[in-house]
């Protein structure tokens, strides 16, 4: 009787801990799964939303997509033009087309803007030209594993609908300014290119312009071509 006593005994002794061991493990788990969950979150983007864009001669709102501690108390703007500020990334747009509620991205890469302006032309006898201009960062052109204000400023041209998006600046340049030309119903932009091949942009690297035709926007050619500046240089350097 003793002998099936302590057999019973051990056999429940047994399944506690087998039970309480299991029961840790399952604990152990769960705390590791939120553990991960947690750390997932804090690598994880806040992202914020800023306000609507406005333009009446548009079909589209636009909604800036950026990642920021703070949001904007403003309302909604009718705005020419936006330029990024020091404590806010921009990294997309989101285009809204009031009349159906139809939305899209305007990039589908990783990117950070730096700018976007409304750019209209009329001419006479022609229906006006209206598009967005942006000043995109897209290309980690200093090898430091990042998209930062170091890498190169690339110009993008799009319709109203953030569609048809044409790079218009060359690769491996940073844009100065520009300005319109409604007369040619095209935008001259000033560039600095990285000349040296130092991947940087500075005092040291040369300059040009480019010309866009903002009828069918593409990669404008340089205007000052080597030969002139060789004839510069000629005239004014001894």
């Amino acid at each position: 009787m003793k002998n099936n006593y302590s057999f019973v005994k051990n056999i429940t002794l047994t399944l506690f801990l087998a039970s309480f061991c299991l029961s840790c493990n399952a604990n152990t788990d769960r705390k590791s799964e939120q553990a991960k969950a947690v750390a997932q979150q804090q690598k994880e983007p806040k992202i914020s939303y800023g306000n609507f864009t406005i333009k009446e001669e548009s079909d589209y709102l636009m909604i800036p997509v950026n990642i920021s501690g703070s949001y904007d108390k403003g309302g909604i703007l009718d705005s020419d033009s936006y330029k990024r500020g020091d404590n806010t990334l921009l990294y997309n747009l989101i285009f809204y087309r009031k009349q159906d509620g139809d939305t899209h991205l305007l990039l589908d890469k990783q990117a950070i803007i730096n700018s976007f302006h409304f750019i209209e032309t009329k001419v006479a006898a022609k229906p006006p030209t209206r598009v967005w201009l942006y000043q995109i960062v897209d290309q980690d052109t200093n090898k430091d594993k990042q998209l930062n204000q170091q890498d190169a400023v690339i110009g993008y041209i799009s319709d109203l609908s953030g569609k048809n998006l044409k790079q218009v600046t060359p690769n491996n340049t940073k844009i100065i300014n520009w300005v319109v030309v409604p007369s040619q119903n095209a935008v001259f932009i000033k560039i600095i290119k990285d000349s040296n091949n130092d991947n940087q942009f500075t005092a040291a690297d040369k300059t040009n312009f480019v010309r866009v035709n903002l009828e069918q926007p593409s990669i404008g050619t340089e205007i000052i071509s080597d030969q002139i500046e060789q004839r510069i240089k000629s005239y004014i350097l001894k």
